[in-house]
């Protein structure tokens, strides 16, 4: 019940004692108040319960902000939707970085540090030779990453501002080139370089595309050049993964972080946990799920086995656990998905598939009343198919979007004072 005599604070009474209880409530800027509890165990002597952590706040930040039932999404107080489609993806990152927008000035020598910074060591080009050729980018993203650490392990000892920064510019540059390098290494074919006078995002694109040589492969819509909207759309994708509140893998960041642990083996470690199918791996699962369900004419087929609840098959890239209105993002990325068709000139199977049960599941009660709208990863996968991109790739350019967003949540937490070592308790249930 609430407290008469003072409205911050929140007073608990123990039934079975008939003791009571008092604690403070803390105000955010936005968002709902919490409840300080950090002396409840020492006061009571009981733990809360609270599985996957649906109602508990174990930090404070200033990085995003989510209002799930208003469908709303910020970064540093910014909108998403102004984001997407006034700033690129590296101003996003200044933003999240250095807390504003950058200056015209200031972007420019930004992009032009992570051009130069975008190179890796020989020694550790030759770690990607270790793995067998069929291996999943994932995997040796992750090992790479880790053994990045042992390359600048001067960072496992920042101090200041200035080294946060160039510890952060330094992991933002490389995590592209790796991200290719690990594709192109799956392949068995020869690494392409970073190109210093190419953008960020068209640099990533090359180095993945281009054969020895820099001639580029042939793209679906018969052009060997990446053309802007390709660019412009793997761009948009990368602000929209920038960051995510405390999700699963930025969780981990924060509690490897917590360990004291170098801030790149953190970085690893949320590449690992972003792997799992229920987290960055879903859109990987969308477009596999999309290649199953195989023709238009089965959709309906398919809508009904997932309205079953008795059917094992659930509809992947619908709902979330956050939003319980339209998933912001993915508002953004049907747009995107609308405009490559046209300038593209794509019309595949597989994008009216995804056409067909999006529009089913927008009108039918049974998705609509359970708040199951499509989610950002039905419209990633479409997107990063139609822009030639194997799916086995997806949750990498997922890794490069959500770094910045990563090394910025570790940032924040190794300058909060209060912050602790991970360490949740549990209710023993055993002999």
């Amino acid at each position: 019940m609430q407290d008469t005599a003072n409205k911050n604070t929140f007073t608990l009474t123990n039934n079975q004692t008939e003791e009571t209880y008092t604690y403070n409530i803390l105000e955010g800027t936005r968002g709902p108040s919490v409840l300080d509890i950090r002396t409840f165990f020492a006061d009571t002597g009981l733990f809360t319960y609270d599985p996957g952590f649906t109602a508990t706040a174990a930090c404070t930040s200033t990085i995003t902000f989510i209002d799930g039932k208003k469908g709303e999404l910020r970064y540093r107080g910014i909108a998403i939707e102004d984001l997407a489609e006034h700033h690129s993806y590296l101003e996003t990152c200044f933003l999240l970085l250095n807390k504003r927008l950058p200056s015209k000035e200031e972007l420019n020598d930004f992009d032009l540090e992570i051009r130069h910074r975008a190179y890796l060591h020989r020694g550790l080009q030759k770690l990607f030779d270790a793995f067998p050729d069929d291996a999943h980018p994932m995997a040796t993203l992750s090992a790479a990453v880790t053994a990045l650490a042992s390359f600048y392990d001067e960072h496992i000892e920042i101090q200041n501002e200035e080294a946060y920064l160039e510890m952060a510019h330094r992991i933002i540059s490389k995590i592209p080139t790796i991200a290719a390098f690990a594709y192109r290494q799956s392949l068995g074919i020869p690494f392409i370089e970073p190109d210093i006078d190419l953008s960020f995002t068209k640099n990533f694109l090359t180095m993945m595309r281009a054969y020895p040589g820099g001639k580029m492969h042939l793209c679906a819509n018969g052009h060997e050049e990446i053309k802007d909207v390709e660019v412009r759309a793997l761009d948009t994708i990368f602000t929209l993964h920038a960051d995510h509140e405390q999700n699963a893998s930025t969780t981990v960041v924060r509690g490897v972080a917590s360990t004291g642990a170098h801030p790149y083996v953190a970085i690893s470690s949320g590449i690992a946990a972003l792997w799992g199918r229920a987290h960055g791996g879903a859109n990987e699962s969308v477009i596999a799920q999309l290649e199953y369900i195989g023709s238009v004419d089965k959709v309906e087929a398919f809508i009904e086995k997932a309205k079953d609840p008795n059917d094992d098959f659930r509809l992947m890239g619908f709902g979330h656990r956050v939003y319980k209105n339209f998933d912001p993002r993915a508002k953004i990325l049907k747009e995107l998905q609308d405009e490559l068709r046209e300038e593209l000139n794509l019309d595949t199977e597989l994008m009216a598939i995804a056409r067909k049960i999006e529009e089913i599941a927008l009108s039918d009660e049974y998705f609509v009343s359970r708040n199951l709208y499509p989610n950002i990863d039905f419209y990633t996968g479409i997107i990063l198919t139609a822009l030639q991109i194997p799916k086995t790739m997806f949750t990498p350019i997922f890794v490069i979007g959500r770094t910045v967003g990563w090394i910025t949540q570790w940032i924040e937490f190794k300058k909060d004072e209060t912050s602790k070592i991970a360490r949740p308790r549990q209710l023993y249930t055993g002999k």
